[in-house]
């Protein structure tokens, strides 16, 4: 239960991750961009281009990811949205490491004020989010190459068993990148399982559909993972404020953000009347 006096206090949260920094930008400044193989990139866009997507594996975040899955679990146990992890600079600092691809990607780019974190628990009987494109086909290029991005890290193993996530691949999709892309005209044989681990990485383009399936009793532990979105800046904003690229926001800025994320995220969860009281008048304050 949140205590809501403490609600802006950083130590409140600190009290969640005592081992995480929170707001002092440190793990951010230290960190530099994952070098890939210099043909990589260009063999990523053609992947995001034709399937919608890619996977990597094997990446060193520089930050201690078991610590972020325990902290989420904690913050879950106290029915706390899991999404208050983005208070602490570890959760950014994935993100912050793929300034170089998301450049070779997008050019100039942006974060969007979109991220969430996950806990999926099968002793609870949940679901990742249901089958969805994240903005459909006006987030293509009349080329085909993207607007926007989404990336989804996982903070534990990610299995069919604990709502791994599925995709449809782009060339697999008949409606994709079409006005009728709210269709869902895919053969089932289509669907691929993306099981992933911690240190893996998926990169997809937001007109592909995804979703994360419902998970089973026999699954070792619950899947932990995060997600943010991007865009490139030579196209109109899609959502403001911009954020931008490993960028050290304050705790304040950060707790407005992650506030916002769950009231625009309410149709996707239910909410403790008392946080939703919280985050309104921390916004309209």
């Amino acid at each position: 239960m949140i205590e809501a006096g403490r609600f802006t206090d950083p130590d409140y949260w600190r009290s969640f991750a005592p081992s995480l920094t929170l707001g002092d930008g440190a793990v951010l400044r230290d960190l530099a961009s994952i070098d890939l193989p210099a043909e990589r990139p260009a063999e990523i866009a053609a992947l995001i281009k034709r399937e919608g997507y890619i996977h990597q594996t094997n990446t060193d975040w520089g930050v201690d990811t078991k610590a972020m899955a325990t902290a989420v679990r904690a913050l879950s146990a106290e029915d706390i949205s899991p999404v208050f992890g983005f208070l602490f600079d570890e959760f950014w600092a994935p993100f912050a490491r793929l300034n170089a691809l998301y450049e070779s990607l997008l050019g100039k780019y942006a974060m969007l004020p979109d991220f969430w974190v996950w806990n999926v628990d099968p002793a609870k009987d949940d679901a990742g989010w249901k089958p969805h494109r994240d903005r459909g086909h006006a987030s293509l290029l009349p080329g085909g190459a993207p607007k926007a991005l989404t990336t989804w890290i996982p903070l534990t193993e990610s299995t069919p068993l604990n709502g791994c996530i599925y995709i449809v691949p782009a060339d697999r999709d008949p409606t994709y990148g079409t006005y009728n892309d709210a269709r869902m005209q895919f053969e089932l044989p289509a669907i691929r399982a993306l099981p992933a681990a911690p240190g893996d990485f998926f990169i997809w383009n937001q007109a592909v559909m995804h979703w994360g399936s419902r998970t089973s009793p026999r699954a070792a532990e619950s899947r932990i993972s995060m997600a943010f979105e991007l865009q490139r800046l030579d196209v109109a904003p899609f959502k403001q404020p911009l954020i931008a690229p490993r960028a050290a926001l304050p705790f304040s800025e950060r707790l407005r953000l992650v506030s916002r994320q769950m009231l625009q995220y309410t149709h996707m969860y239910k909410i403790d009347p008392v946080l939703e009281r919280l985050a309104v008048e921390l916004l309209t304050n």
